[in-house]
């Protein structure tokens, strides 16, 4: 169902899992790991949480669904209002993919522009017009990464190299009159963690001044970097926002929202069309609001940040004995070990780690019990159930796993 379960990129079979509780994953033959992927980021509170769960529950008592308005969705809503400080007017969807094609909708047809600019390594689901590469740093027209997306359709999206300030300077410059949107993750975690330059945010902030709306994609840093996410932590301001993963608690929720004045072009209020049978699904809605009302109400990022920082040291210095080549990023409790030769800022360096050593260290992890994103270019993530005690297992895991395959 999702190729990124399918262990492609480490070789091998795919776990199959059989539950979850905390920070704890459990196979189908009953081996237990400490999990770092924790559903690709929705479990910062960890699995199985009870506020979650007994909401969930309570709401699938009076059914799964309406198809009709309901005061939960306003409940959440309202949080993701409250604890984003960007987001005025929010509009609920399924998933982040759906979040990404909904505002790139919205900032076309607010603007009555066509052009999107995006950065290579960043990923923004499987939406046509964002499933696009190119074919170096600088700006260019975009070209299709996977059959069955039209070059008609990626004809309109424009592809740059992250942390590139003075290239996308140069880009509004000569074309920014025609430009609807610049998308981007505020911290990306699709090509490993890779964290944006003062400068570079700078450059992204001055596009607005050609009239483009500023798109950021918060899908997987939302909630997670801070309670306002990134843009909070490293003081973006962007017009709209798309979410997902933590905002649904597990469940499958996106979300899309930004200024009023932007947001007032979505039916019912303006032209602008997005529409979903399940959006607003009274479970998914429960799980999103139990889980934000308890980042609000019980803030875990101090601890995340302590443990992550543990996470960090450990691993710098397992890879420092080990002597082979590496590169470690990390923000709050988002961390990429690259087996890289030089710093990774952007996708052009990510895209020259050894990839085939790192499917040998995941492996070698695996069987110690440690279980890690199985991709060189995706963030492994803290969560608030992780305990020190298995951040030590795992340094130790990760000491033999490095010697092992150096």
């Amino acid at each position: 169902n999702s190729p990124a379960r399918a262990f492609g990129a480490v070789g091998g079979e795919p776990l199959f899992i059989d539950r979850a509780e905390g920070a704890y994953l459990w196979d189908l033959d009953g081996n237990r790991y400490i999990d770092f992927i924790g559903s690709w980021g929705p479990m910062i509170l960890g699995h199985a949480f009870p506020p979650v769960v007994e909401a969930i529950r309570t709401a699938a008592e009076r059914s799964t669904s309406y198809g009709a308005p309901t005061v939960g969705e306003s409940e959440l809503a309202e949080l993701i209002i409250q604890l984003v400080p960007s987001i005025q007017k929010v509009r609920l969807v399924n998933s982040g993919t759906e979040a990404a094609m909904s505002a790139i909708r919205l900032a076309r047809g607010a603007t009555g522009r066509d052009l999107i600019v995006k950065f290579a390594g960043n990923y923004h689901g499987h939406v046509d017009s964002l499933l696009v590469a190119a074919g170096s740093a600088a700006a260019t027209l975009a070209v299709p990464n996977s059959p069955g997306v039209t070059a008609g359709t990626a004809k309109d999206t424009i592809v740059m190299a992250y942390n590139d300030a003075d290239g996308l300077r140069r880009l509004f410059a000569e074309r920014g009159e025609q430009i609807a949107a610049v998308m981007f993750e505020p911290v990306c975690g699709n090509m490993g963690v890779v964290t944006p330059t003062a400068d570079f945010i700078d450059a992204l902030h001055a596009t607005k001044r050609h009239g483009s709306i500023l798109v950021c994609d918060e899908v997987m840093t939302g909630f997670r970097l801070s309670p306002g996410g990134a843009q909070q932590r490293l003081g973006i301001e962007p017009d709209v926002t798309a979410l997902g993963k933590i905002v649904g608690g597990g469940l499958p929720v996106g979300a899309y929202g930004g200024r009023a004045d932007i947001m007032d072009h979505v039916l019912p209020a303006g032209p602008v069309f997005q529409a979903g049978t399940l959006s607003g699904n009274p479970l998914a809605t429960a799980a999103g609001a139990a889980t934000l009302a308890a980042l609000r109400d019980n803030p875990p990022y101090e601890r995340l940040e302590a443990l992550s920082a543990r996470l960090e040291a450990g691993l710098r210095g397992a890879a420092e004995r080990s002597g082979l080549p590496f590169t470690l990023n990390r923000v709050g409790s988002m961390l990429t070990l690259f087996f890289s030769t030089e710093p990774v800022t952007a996708w052009a360096q990510a895209s020259r780690c050894d990839t085939e050593r790192f499917g040998r260290y995941f492996w070698a992890m695996i069987h110690r019990g440690v279980y890690l994103p199985c991709s060189q270019y995706e963030a492994l993530f803290v969560s608030a159930a992780h305990t020190e005690q298995d951040i030590d297992e795992t340094i130790a895991a990760a000491e033999e796993a490095l010697s092992e395959i150096g």
